[in-house]
């Protein structure tokens, strides 16, 4: 496997614990005062985070360990909250 770059990383943590939260991007945007485009070019791994990452980290309810360290088993295959198994 092939080292992710932190922005991966990032992109597939929070993709993941806002889906655990049961957020959708738009709430999830909305809670942090910014816009769908910038959570969704995030978790797509497009764009590094301008915002502070206590700013996610307090919206999740984790630390910015969890936020910025891989796991395996955080890849969410889902398109859509709704689609939660």
């Amino acid at each position: 496997m092939e080292k992710l770059k932190s922005k991966d990383i990032l992109a597939i943590n929070l993709k993941y614990y806002r889906y655990k939260n049961n957020l959708s991007q738009e709430k999830f945007a909305e809670m942090l005062g910014s816009t769908l485009p910038y959570i969704n070019q995030l978790e797509n791994g497009r764009r590094k985070p301008t915002l502070e990452l206590d700013k996610f980290t307090g919206k999740l309810g984790i630390t910015s360990a969890e936020l910025i360290t891989y796991n395996e088993n955080h890849n969410i295959m889902a398109k859509r909250i709704d689609e939660k198994k």
